[in-house]
């Protein structure tokens, strides 16, 4: 596959996806950044918006197994990953697979369950392998988590802890639809759901193909030292407690390469750079103590650091 053929496979699938979901085009971008980078999304917002269909519309355009998994306090990890079950038939252990096996993996209210169940997830999302009983078993590829939770119901949940949510790549908003947005769901689901008839347009080969591929769109030094001087203005802000570790700032490259590529290059430019800083480091940041219940701090401290940052010169950033 060349990298010109990753924008055409990510734009099937986008209009795809679009068959269900009205607008959001910026959203779906960067579910298939994550995608096609290897990551891994937390979906937060109010119920019904549209989380959970926006996973599984992405889960049915693509030829992969896909599962659910509804996270409850009473969750175990083993319902997760699997257990080995002793098979009397044949007089010995014999391995049964979670849910956890599949491509896609919607994680349904992630939040609702127990902090040991939510770790369960660490080794599957950051090395695409579980250990069970001592025994590694390595995940499928491609493996993506679709996590959801609700921000506002606090009663029964245990949030997430930074270690956790700093092995998401993404954590996205879907937000309200405008009105002429609504009108045009109240047409679309008035009859029937048009999940219900959503047919795959993209082979589970041709996702492996563009993840190995997207490492090659060229980033020049000069992108490079932007990239590292807005992360290092994490690291030294009066209002952050603590900044973007280097895991976030690979992170923070390689959505910004896949990005570039959802947009026609093979290089990044700095728009790709802010399109990507938010949703990428947001969720890293830990503010100071008074930040913490300002709605949307994050955000706006990050606009604040990238507005302070000199903008390479577009031809330096051009191979």
């Amino acid at each position: 596959m060349e990298l010109s053929k990753i924008k055409d496979l990510a734009d099937q699938v986008k209009q795809n996806i679009q068959q269900v979901i009205v607008g959001k085009e910026e959203t779906i971008d960067q579910l298939l950044v994550a995608l096609i980078s290897s990551g891994h999304v937390l979906l937060e917002d109010v119920p019904g918006t549209g989380k959970t269909l926006l996973a599984k519309s992405l889960a049915q355009s693509l030829s992969c197994s896909c599962k659910r998994i509804q996270f409850t306090p009473d969750l175990l990890p083993s319902d997760v990953t699997g257990i080995n079950f002793y098979n009397q038939k044949i007089g010995e252990f014999e391995f049964r697979p979670g849910p956890i096996f599949s491509n896609i993996i919607l994680a349904d209210e992630i939040n609702r369950a127990t902090p040991r169940t939510q770790s369960s997830l660490l080794e599957c999302m950051e090395e695409q392998q579980t250990t069970i009983d001592g025994e590694t078993h390595i995940l499928e590829k491609p493996f993506l988590v679709i996590a959801t939770q609700n921000p506002l119901e606090s009663q029964g949940t245990f949030p997430l802890p930074e270690a956790q949510l700093d092995r998401f790549l993404l954590k996205l908003n879907l937000g309200y639809p405008s009105k002429e947005e609504g009108i045009a769901i109240l047409k679309r689901f008035k009859e029937k759901n048009p999940i219900h008839e959503l047919l795959p347009i993209a082979s589970k080969e041709a996702i492996v193909d563009a993840q190995r591929l997207y490492s090659k769109v060229y980033v020049s030094d000069d992108m490079l030292s932007y990239i590292m001087e807005i992360i290092d203005k994490t690291r030294n802000h009066e209002h952050i407690e603590l900044g973007v570790s280097p895991r976030g700032s690979q992170a923070l490259l390689k959505a910004v390469q896949v990005y570039a590529l959802l947009k026609g290059r093979d290089y990044v430019i700095p728009d790709d750079v802010k399109a990507m800083a938010k949703p990428v480091l947001a969720h890293r940041l830990i503010l100071a103590h008074t930040m913490r219940l300002r709605e949307n701090q994050a955000h706006l401290l990050l606009d604040e650091i990238i507005d302070q940052v000199a903008v390479p010169a577009e031809e330096l950033t051009v191979k």
